[in-house]
């Protein structure tokens, strides 16, 4: 079970720290990824990390703003989004997967659970 934390609202250009929570079962073989969706929008890939920790992948909105990583001994991954603007108002949503392959780690198709979402929203 992946519960994903943080949200909230901001202003523009402030900053926020998403938390995603395993329970149930350790997350340290899965890669994990975060994605978002703005309201009449379909879900986007944000950023993902593979299961070592030692690659991450970001969205070309947000990379330069967003880091991903992942703590496993707390069993949790991370989102740190700083120079937050409005367009980044969404639900975020983390989700894990068990066999990622990097060349598909951007599609929702390759995650075996999703959490419940939280909402970020940026105000101008």
């Amino acid at each position: 079970q992946l519960q994903a934390s943080g949200g909230g609202l901001v202003q523009a250009g402030g900053s926020l720290r998403l938390s995603c929570a395993a329970s149930g079962t350790s997350f340290s073989r899965f890669d994990m990824g975060w994605f978002r969706r703005a309201p009449g929008k379909e879900r986007e890939f944000v950023a993902a990390v593979r299961l070592s920790g030692g690659s991450t992948y970001y969205a070309d909105s947000v990379k330069g703003r967003f880091t991903v990583s992942r703590d496993s001994a707390k069993n949790t991954v991370y989102l740190q989004m700083n120079s937050l603007k409005p367009e980044d108002t969404a639900v975020y949503s983390c989700a894990a997967a068990l066999r990622g392959i990097p060349s598909m780690i951007r599609l929702p198709s390759t995650y075996d659970y999703w959490g419940q979402g939280t909402q970020v929203t940026v105000s101008s």
